[in-house]
C-alpha cells in the first residue's frame, strides 16, 4: 500500500477531528487501519481501484472474524465517509460504499439502574476530607443529575460551571446547557476545595487526578466500577448506566419526551424513543405479573 494511500486517511482523519470527538476519529482509524490491511493482503495499490467488491469481501472477512453487526454497520458508515471524500478529490468517480447494506443489529434496550438501588448508592456518606471520595462523588452525582456522556464529563473545564446549569459539548461539537441538580452542587462544592490544591497551573479540567492532570475516561470507568463494589451496589456500574438511569427516571416521571431529548443532546427523536419503548416493556412486565387476567390458567385435561 503507498504512502500516498495512508497519507488521503490521515487528511480524512485529521478533518474530522474538528468536528468528533477523540473517541470516534480512534473508532474511524481503526476501521480504515482493518481495511489498509485487507487491500493489502489482495494486492490493491490504487484508491482509484477501488470497487464493491473488494469492498464487501472486507466486510465478508471481518464478519468471519465475529464481528458484530452493530460493528460492521460502524465499519461501513466509515467505509461510506472516507469514500465519500474520495469522490470529492477526483479519485473516485463514485462511491463504492453506498452500494452495500449495513447489517441490521438488533437494538438492546438500556438498563437503568433500579431507583431504590441507586438512591441508596448516591446516598452512602462520604469522607469530606478525602480528596478522591468528594470528586468521585462529585462525578456520580453529575452524570446522574445531567445525565452527561463520559467524553463530556471529562472534558468539563472548571469555568463550564454556573451557579444551576453547566455547558458541555456533546457529539458533533454541539453546545448545550444542562441543569444543575441542588445534590449535584453540594458536591461538586466539595471537590472544588480540594481540587484547587491538587490541580496543576493553569490546569482548566474540573476533574483532575492525584497528580493533577485531567482525568483520563478510562480512570472514570474504573473508578465507577471500584465505587459500586464499595458501596454494595449488586451490579457492574459504567457512566452509561447513569445516563440511561437519568433518562429512564426523568421520563417515567415527566413523560416529556422532547424535553429528555433536548437534555441528552439527541439530534434525532427516534434515539431518544427507545426509552418508550423501556417504560412500556416495564409496563407489560407489572401487567403481566399482576393482572389476573394476564396470566394464564392451566386447562384441565378431559378424563
Amino acid at each position: 500500500m503507498t504512502a500516498d494511500l495512508h497519507s488521503l486517511c490521515t487528511d480524512w482523519l485529521e478533518q474530522l477531528a474538528h468536528r468528533h470527538s477523540p473517541a470516534t476519529v480512534a473508532a474511524y482509524r481503526q476501521d480504515l487501519q482493518a481495511l489498509v490491511k485487507g487491500l493489502e493482503e489482495e494486492g490493491l495499490e490504487q484508491w482509484s481501484a477501488l470497487t464493491t467488491t473488494h469492498l464487501r469481501r472486507f466486510l465478508g472477512r471481518e464478519r468471519t472474524r465475529g464481528l458484530s453487526p452493530r460493528s460492521l454497520a460502524r465499519r461501513l458508515a466509515t467505509l461510506r465517509g472516507f469514500c465519500d471524500s474520495l469522490v470529492d478529490q477526483q479519485l473516485l468517480a463514485s462511491n463504492p460504499a453506498r452500494l452495500l447494506d449495513a447489517p441490521r443489529a438488533k437494538r438492546p434496550l438500556p438498563r437503568p439502574v433500579d431507583i431504590d438501588l441507586l438512591s441508596h448508592f448516591l446516598d452512602t456518606p462520604v469522607d469530606e476530607n478525602d480528596p478522591l471520595a468528594c470528586r468521585d462523588q462529585a462525578m456520580v452525582e453529575l452524570f446522574y443529575s445531567s445525565g452527561l456522556r463520559l467524553a463530556e464529563l471529562t472534558g468539563l473545564d472548571v469555568n463550564h460551571l454556573e451557579a444551576t446549569r453547566l455547558r458541555v459539548r456533546g457529539k458533533g461539537n454541539k453546545p448545550r446547557q444542562l441543569p444543575l441538580g441542588q445534590r449535584a452542587r453540594q458536591a461538586l462544592d466539595c471537590w472544588l476545595v480540594h481540587r484547587a490544591l491538587l490541580a496543576e497551573d493553569k490546569q482548566t479540567a474540573l476533574f483532575v487526578g492525584r497528580h493533577g492532570t485531567r482525568l483520563s475516561p478510562r480512570s472514570v470507568q474504573l473508578r465507577l466500577a471500584r465505587l459500586a463494589v464499595e458501596r454494595g451496589l449488586p451490579e457492574h456500574l459504567h457512566p452509561h448506566r447513569l445516563r440511561h438511569s437519568f433518562a429512564s427516571h426523568l421520563l417515567e416521571s415527566s413523560q416529556d419526551l422532547r424535553g429528555v431529548q433536548e437534555l441528552l443532546g439527541h439530534a434525532h427523536l427516534s434515539t431518544t424513543q427507545i426509552y418508550t419503548r423501556l417504560d412500556w416493556q416495564h409496563l407489560t412486565d407489572v401487567y403481566d405479573k399482576t393482572h389476573p387476567r394476564a396470566r394464564k390458567r392451566p386447562t384441565k385435561k378431559e378424563t
